[in-house]
């Protein structure tokens, strides 16, 4: 096996003693291999080189593996790069403390050698198959992301990332992320759509699948040209593109739990947008912004 085609291997771990064990036992295994003594090294070895999986002590002095496991993992190149703890701790709250700061599997010391290679070939493996997949979805020009249960990107592709290029304030971010979470805590069927009419570039999100318990598989497309009756009334009453949505239906008699199922909100979504389109149109009640739509949308009729 060629040095380039050999998997490199992140060895993380204050103890002289394991890293010599690990880096003679990984490179008899075909291994290349780094080494950092504590997690600030791993971080700043991390900016220069990408490992194909790392192991990672737990318990180490100042930033122990979990704080370096979170911060290696903003990283958008290590975002998907298995990372193993190592660690004499094998209680639950510990193994639970690894897999949530982004770790994918842990084995306890005294290290069983023929274990970890084992551990590590699987992940590898797995971590193959998942980008070749990826890779495959961006040579396919697919609008396809993955987000967590709290609308936090987990990964795109290419042309989602070009789609939300525009998506730059901090503001945009927090809304975009709160719309999907709250979209998907009403746990959307496969096919159905969620407008995002507050961004600057209007934009669809679908739903497709929960792939597992950690990520669920979206569409992103650029949101159809609105109607010429919702555009008017975006115009004339300086409101949004979501309230004018819902002020189109409020004029045409809908209730909140109504446009509610048309727009793919929950009735209490509706009434926020009802709150700042009473406001922006000086009205106190439904009916008054209804009558007050209506007029517009007839006046040139």
């Amino acid at each position: 096996m060629k040095a380039a085609e050999k998997p490199l291997a992140l060895i993380v771990d204050d103890s002289i003693d394991n890293i010599h064990m690990l880096k003679d036992l990984l490179e008899s295994e075909g291994f290349r291999v780094a080494l950092a003594l504590d997690g600030v090294q791993a971080l700043t070895i991390s900016q220069t080189m990408t490992p194909d999986i790392i192991l990672l002590d737990a318990i180490m002095p100042q930033m122990d593996g979990f704080e370096t496991c979170r911060q290696l993992k903003q990283n958008p190149a290590l975002e998907n790069i298995p990372v193993i703890f190592m660690t004499g701790l094998s209680d639950t709250e510990h193994v639970v403390m690894g897999l949530q700061a982004g770790g994918v599997d842990y084995v306890t010391k005294p290290i069983n050698n023929d274990e970890m290679v084992a551990r590590m070939r699987v992940h590898l493996s797995n971590a193959r198959l998942t980008q070749s997949a990826r890779t495959a979805l961006d040579s396919a020009g697919q609008f396809l992301l993955a987000v967590d249960k709290s609308g936090h990107l987990l990964w795109a592709t290419p042309q989602v990332h070009q789609l939300l290029q525009n998506i730059t304030s901090r503001e945009e971010q927090q809304a975009l992320t709160h719309h999907l979470q709250d979209w998907l805590q009403h746990k959307p069927e496969a096919g159905r759509k969620l407008p995002l009419n507050f961004l600057a570039q209007p934009l669809v999100v679908e739903f497709l699948a929960q792939v597992d318990d950690k990520e669920l598989l979206l569409r992103l497309s650029q949101a159809p040209r609105a109607s010429a009756a919702t555009e008017k009334l975006r115009e004339v009453f300086a409101v949004t593109g979501r309230e004018a949505d819902v002020l189109l239906w409020i004029a045409q008699g809908k209730t909140n739990r109504e446009i509610g199922q048309i727009l793919d909100m929950s009735p209490r979504t509706v009434n926020k947008h009802l709150e700042q389109i009473f406001r922006k149109l000086g009205v106190e009640n439904r009916t008054a912004a209804a009558a007050v739509a209506l007029k517009s949308l007839t006046a040139n009729q």
